[in-house]
């Protein structure tokens, strides 16, 4: 399975994505395709939508302590339900599908995720920290929310003329 990330200003990135209601092989190859993408594009976490795929699916490795990412560290969720937020954390936040910007976002910093594996067994996980936070991003994802959403307007009219700058630079150089 030949996937790729889709990047903003891609029109299926603000897509909502359904529920998963087949836990088959094809959901399965689409997990383990996209494990690669994240870890060599150097994500901590993918949603399915970022691939094409608008399906509440998503998958996260928080780097370790050594900045490494071992595959037994992976989390994938499915069908995600977030509950029991709590506090407040800012965290720089980029994107795979907003290459090259950075931002201060805010996010809650604890929370409670109730989810599906990929067999559709029940979970359910606390998590705070870049943990938290990343599943919060990519939640945002199967919501059609982009973490540039989240900007002040003045801040993302910047964003707007600081990107299609970029994109300009990128497509002359």
């Amino acid at each position: 399975m030949k996937l790729s990330i889709v990047e903003y200003p891609d029109k299926r990135l603000k897509e909502k994505s359904k529920k998963v209601e087949k836990f088959d092989e094809s959901l399965h190859q689409l997990l383990d395709a996209m494990y690669p993408i994240m870890i060599n594009t150097n994500g901590i976490g993918l949603a399915a939508i970022q691939v094409g795929y608008p399906i509440e699916a998503m998958i996260l490795n928080i780097p370790d302590e050594d900045g490494e990412q071992p595959k037994e560290n992976l989390i994938e969720m499915i069908n995600p339900i977030i509950s029991n937020e709590q506090g407040e954390t800012v965290y720089q936040e980029g994107c795979l599908s907003v290459p090259s910007f950075y931002e201060d976002i805010s996010r809650y910093e604890t929370i409670t995720v109730s989810y599906l594996d990929r067999d559709g067994n029940t979970k359910q996980l606390e998590a705070d920290g870049l943990l938290s936070i990343a599943i919060q991003h990519e939640n945002d994802h199967l919501n059609g929310i982009l973490f540039i959403d989240r900007l002040t307007s003045s801040r993302r009219r910047k964003f707007e003329k600081e990107y299609k700058k970029m994109q300009k630079e990128k497509k002359n150089s």
